[in-house]
């Protein structure tokens, strides 16, 4: 069994990768869905994260899709107690729903729990900030679902590292739960505004980090090398764009030289590189297949060197030369 990790200040133990679910209902149909979640489960791990709004970019979809095959797995299998289900909600779901009013907080919580056909979530986090609702209603809103025990804990996604910061002295003061968990952007190449912004913030708190696009849309996988790759998924030129540079050379030069020493994908070494931080509680990580799964998990058992640490770290040092 993979061994568990302590989600930030709370009872919670979660295995150190989560599988994100924004794949369900887009790029994998329930059956399938339901063979990747039986395969992470058998191979020891327990962590779950989706949304509300997952996936409310597919034509035809009007969100909820992803909570819904979950749901429907749960019921299949009968594992709700032995897994930890984060979902988020803020997020626009078309008709004026959106935000994080007390009101609406209330309406998204209770449709996710149909949903996801459990009565409680173990982690229910912000997806986004809403700068027109007072943090204090939102904080109350979301202490009123604990008291209720439909939510046993609060984390923040898209949130500012000030604003969590402003809403969690807000509960501290009034004796309220409070935020334990962040969900950042967080990879080899996209480093510099979580370790600036976001870490002094989870080290000062004891926040877990969940962090997404840990495989950065697939660059860090090694699949896009050149333009020409650009064709090898819909998103492929966007990642071109944004990735194919030097530093992202430079990092994916460090990445194929440590994967060789250690003969596994780079994808692996990659998500390595994160579980070796102290601060990284569980990266977010999806799969549409079951060899990708075990690519991902692979990850848990691998063990780099302080030597080929120091590698991947300078290669992905964000400097103005670089």
């Amino acid at each position: 069994m993979t061994d568990k990790r302590t989600l930030g200040q709370s009872d919670l133990k979660v295995s150190p990768i989560a599988f994100g679910g924004n794949v369900f209902g887009w790029t994998l149909d329930e059956k399938q869905s339901f063979r990747i979640l039986d395969a992470f489960v058998d191979a020891g791990f327990n962590f779950i994260d989706t949304a509300d709004t997952y996936s409310t970019w597919v034509p035809g979809n009007r969100g909820g899709e992803s909570e819904t095959i979950i749901g429907n797995w749960l019921r299949k299998t009968g594992k709700r107690d032995q897994l930890v289900i984060a979902t988020k909600l803020g997020g626009d779901m078309g008709d004026g729903k959106k935000g994080l009013r007390a009101a609406y907080i209330q309406q998204a919580v209770d449709a996710s729990l149909k949903r996801l056909k459990t009565d409680y979530i173990d982690l229910y986090q912000s997806h986004y900030d809403d700068p027109d609702t007072p943090q204090e209603e939102t904080m109350d809103a979301f202490n009123a679902l604990v008291r209720a025990g439909k939510v046993r804990y609060i984390g923040a996604s898209n949130l500012s590292a000030e604003r969590i910061s402003a809403a969690n002295q807000y509960a501290a003061a009034n004796g309220l739960a409070s935020y334990i968990s962040v969900q950042p952007l967080y990879n080899l190449y996209d480093r510099e505004q979580f370790e600036k912004e976001y870490l002094p913030l989870v080290n000062a708190e004891g926040l877990a980090v969940i962090s997404y696009y840990a495989l950065a849309s697939g660059f860090l996988s090694g699949k896009y090398r050149n333009a020409g790759d650009a064709g090898k998924s819909p998103r492929g030129a966007g990642i071109v764009d944004q990735y194919l540079n030097a530093r992202g050379m430079a990092i994916l030069h460090a990445l194929d030289q440590v994967s060789a020493d250690l003969d596994v994908p780079i994808a692996q070494v990659a998500i390595s590189w994160q579980l070796h931080k102290p601060f990284i509680t569980a990266p977010i990580v999806s799969a549409t297949t079951e060899a990708q799964l075990a690519d991902i998990t692979g990850a848990v058992s691998l063990r780099l060197t302080p030597g080929q640490m120091a590698q991947l770290d300078e290669a992905s040092a964000v400097s103005g030369n670089k």
